[in-house]
């Protein structure tokens, strides 16, 4: 059964077995437990339901397989002739969670 579901603002189409990389969980490690209960969409086929804006009772439960950091991305400023440039970096912290039951 598919599901489409928000998490941290970004939308995903799920099914159980599933890998995503999301934004980390704030205060969760490896091995927790989420459950997802903002749930736009459940079914495939004739049996679709879709919900205003979310299904009630409806819930995907998902396992935090790791946190970690995504890639480097550099950040560089430039001026021409302004002796202006700035050079920054970001790393973005990630979970990887893997869906286990989508239930609804």
């Amino acid at each position: 059964m598919k599901a489409t579901i928000i998490t941290q603002g970004r939308q995903f189409t799920v099914k159980e077995g599933d890998i995503l990389k999301v934004n980390r969980y704030p205060e969760t490690k490896a091995g927790d437990t989420v459950t997802l209960d903002q749930v736009l969409l459940l079914g495939e086929g004739e049996g679709v339901r879709i919900g205003t804006p979310t299904i009630a009772g409806a819930r995907v439960t998902a396992t935090i397989l790791e946190n970690k950091r995504g890639e480097k991305i550099r950040i560089f400023k430039h001026r021409r002739r302004k002796n202006y440039s700035r050079r920054r970096g970001h790393r973005q912290e990630l979970s990887v969670i893997k869906i286990e039951t989508v239930q609804g």
